[in-house]
């Protein structure tokens, strides 16, 4: 990922409303959510809800589907990895320690132990 990419990115999910709309449509898999839906879930006006979505497929983040008459929603799941590894790639590289953001648990881990065996040593 691009540095520009990022920045906008991290820009869409930098206010409350746009970040509880990732997070809502994170948790709901790569079928989305309907306008509807996404409006109930973060208790936004049409035309601001509207600004929000906009904000955030530009940003790469989210993926409009029309179905019928309706808008579903869905994560750009491809991107937020993107995102993540992009923020993470040169993770703890200092301390010699290999993190993989994507292995849960598995970056605290590295870390603590880094961190007995400094402590150790003092």
């Amino acid at each position: 990922m691009e540095t520009k990419a990022a920045v906008a990115a991290l820009a869409a999910l930098a206010q409350e409303t746009r970040l509880a709309i990732f997070r809502f449509l994170v948790q709901a898999g790569p079928s989305g959510r309907s306008v509807g839906e996404i409006a109930d879930e973060v208790k936004s006006a049409p035309a601001t809800l509207s600004f929000h979505l906009k904000e955030m497929v530009h940003a790469g983040l989210i993926e409009p589907r029309q179905h019928g008459r309706f808008i579903f929603y869905s994560a750009n799941y491809g991107q937020m990895n993107d995102l993540l590894k992009f923020l993470t790639e040169n993770c703890c590289a200092k301390d010699g320690v290999a993190c993989l953001p994507m292995a849960k648990g598995r970056l605290a881990s590295a870390v603590s132990a880094k961190s007995k065996r400094r402590a150790s040593r003092h």
